[in-house]
């Protein structure tokens, strides 16, 4: 049996998974899936946040230790948790099956302006101020593209909020740790899939197709998704993962 670590990206926690671990439970019966909230996240708001990426790997890998569940792992991260992956990937490569990275993006690969897209940056203005609701609805116009319709999402949103509050400073943290992450010049060992969104509003998708090409992973692109794809299509992710397990996990593609 395999074990899956789901990491989250930016000011999410384990709850912003929705459906998805059940998905990724229905596509891999045999595997053990677990979701972790990053310093500063979830459970863990009121503990500061790392100011660097590696140092997430290590409260990640310690919380499993922790939990008694041993390596190997296969990692899912999306956005600043994909980041993690890397981070794990390059350092303790021995403790890992292989790497799914969804809508990421790595410094030196692309400029700060595909990183984090200009049409996003007013948007993000609206989580400086505003109340609970105003902040979540930005949030989630700015990373899905089916959100909204989906009944429930929203509100459950706010209540993550108001339960387990980032604070501002370790916002502002998260953002300084992946900003100035700088990955491995080379691709780390354990096998990957990189995954990501062509309508992806934050994050420009190209950043995943130049990561892909520049380590020669797997890569498939979701035609009409956001940058929260595993909620914008769970099945298509779950799916996805499947059909690179079943091929081998290999480098090449899909």
């Amino acid at each position: 049996m395999s074990t899956w670590v789901l990491l989250r990206g930016l000011m999410r926690e384990t709850r912003h998974w929705g459906e998805f671990p059940a998905a990724l439970r229905a596509r891999l019966p045999a595997a053990e899936v677990v979701t972790l909230d990053l310093p500063g996240n979830g459970r863990l708001h009121q503990i500061r946040s790392p100011w660097r990426i590696e140092e997430m790997a290590a409260c990640v890998r310690g919380e499993l230790s922790a939990r008694g569940i041993a390596p190997p792992y296969h990692l899912l991260g999306l956005s600043m948790g994909a980041m993690v992956a890397v981070a794990w990937a390059a350092l303790h490569p021995q403790e890992l099956r292989g790497c799914v990275l969804i809508n990421s993006s790595l410094r030196g690969f692309d400029p700060f302006y595909r990183r984090l897209r200009p049409g996003a940056w007013p948007a993000l203005l609206t989580l400086i101020g505003g109340n609970a609701v105003q902040q979540e609805r930005a949030i989630l116009r700015l990373t899905s593209r089916s959100g909204e319709a989906q009944p429930g999402i929203l509100d459950a949103w706010v209540r993550y909020r108001r339960e387990c509050p980032v604070t501002r400073r370790n916002a502002l943290r998260q953002l300084l740790a992946a900003a100035i992450y700088r990955p491995p010049p080379a691709r780390p060992t354990p096998p990957m899939l990189v995954l990501a969104s062509a309508l992806d509003d934050l994050v420009d998708p190209r950043c995943s197709r130049h990561l892909a090409a520049q380590w020669k992973t797997a890569l498939a692109i979701h035609p009409g998704a956001g940058h929260d794809l595993p909620l914008d299509d769970a099945a298509w992710v779950a799916g996805q993962v499947r059909d690179w397990l079943a091929a081998g996990g290999r480098a090449g593609g899909v």
